[in-house]
């Protein structure tokens, strides 16, 4: 355990390119992906030799908090921070700096994330004792990780000068984010080799993040002011939802990290990390058999088949697949899925057209 240290678990999320098992009303943190616990149980678990339960909050909204409090009974109720609607990265951990600020203005806080899949969890623990030195020396801390491959789904960092070692581990000043790059730029990234993706973990006081929001995001600070002044009083409530639909919607690298200075990233290698964000993720997760076929359904036949997937969520039909090569099958009742691995990063396109169709029943 370490004093005055915080987590923040970011649970807010939609899980769109998990479609169809994934849904507005129990996104991808919500679901046992992995093994018997949900990805957001595990989030809370690889947390409990480094923080207390006290000292774990969670940021999400009123319609998913009740099903996470069931899932992770040992975090105390009122440490789930609840958005009155989504707004982005930004304001959902200016949510949590305005909680600290009232309960803990001292201490340091870990924003990290509810549906990220960790390997190694001791070396991810590891790396959050080494941020925390670094961020008590004032810096904005990002856990980066090193790229595999030349990957267009993540933002990526550029390290700068070396700040020595933290914790063991070496630490960069960042020279700059980018988002997410076409192939061509990723590849370029790669080869260049000093560049990490963007993991969206941040470590830093919240004195530190608190001041940043009144330099770069003043509107955002002006309410998080007044929500943090009001926590705890019986008019909270009220002046939450009075402030929140009027703050713009923003993410935490464009409103804060772009601009800040003493912005530090720690290239985490050895996490085994992934952020699970496709169906074709899972196949660096999870073993597949000796055709490369990752089957999660009991009542599957399979012949001459490779490198698929076909996922089931407890229905009782058969799924019977024949020759087929690189594709996902998921069916969860009310919808059946077949796309390509390859395409499988496209399924909020489909999300879209079935907005467009008025089809809300299927999101």
């Amino acid at each position: 355990m370490t004093d005055n240290y915080y987590a923040v678990i970011m649970a807010g999320g939609g899980g769109t390119r998990l479609w169809p098992l994934s849904r507005q009303s129990r996104p991808k943190q919500m679901l046992q992906l992995i093994d018997d616990h949900t990805l957001f149980q595990i989030a809370v678990h690889r947390l409990e030799s480094l923080f207390p339960p006290e000292r774990i909050l969670v940021v999400t909204n009123q319609e998913h908090s009740i099903e996470l409090c069931k899932q992770a009974p040992e975090l105390l109720e009122e440490n789930f921070l609840l958005e009155p609607q989504p707004r982005g990265t930004a304001p959902a951990i200016g949510l949590a700096a305005a909680f600290l600020h009232r309960r803990a203005p001292d201490a340091v806080m870990a924003v990290l994330t509810a549906d990220h899949y960790i390997g190694n969890e001791a070396e991810f623990r590891s790396h959050l004792l080494a941020a925390k030195e670094l961020a008590l020396k004032d810096h904005l801390v990002t856990l980066g990780i090193d790229p595999t491959y030349a990957a267009t789904q993540y933002g990526y960092i550029q390290m700068g000068e070396s700040l020595g070692e933290t914790g063991g581990y070496p630490a960069y000043k960042v020279q700059r984010f980018k988002e997410k790059p076409d192939a061509v730029e990723a590849q370029k990234m790669l080869e260049a080799g000093f560049y990490a993706w963007n993991s969206g973990m941040f470590i830093w006081k919240v004195e530190r993040i608190w001041a940043e929001f009144a330099h770069h995001m003043k509107k955002l600070h002006a309410a998080l002011e007044k929500i943090s002044q009001a926590w705890g009083q019986p008019d909270f409530e009220k002046v939450r939802n009075y402030e929140w639909p009027r703050i713009a919607a923003q993410t935490i690298d464009y409103g804060i990290m772009e601009h800040a200075k003493e912005v530090a990233v720690i290239p985490a290698k050895g996490m085994e990390w992934n952020d699970v964000g496709s169906w074709s993720s899972l196949f660096e997760v999870l073993g597949v058999d000796s055709s490369g076929n990752l089957v999660r359904h009991e009542k599957h036949l399979d012949f001459d088949s490779r490198n698929s997937l076909v996922h089931s969520n407890g229905q009782d039909r058969m799924i019977v697949t024949v020759g087929i090569q690189d594709l996902v099958v998921v069916d969860t009742g009310d919808v059946l899925l077949i796309c390509s691995k390859e395409r499988s990063q496209d399924l909020r396109k489909v999300i879209e057209r079935l907005k467009e169709k008025g089809l809300q029943r299927y999101l």
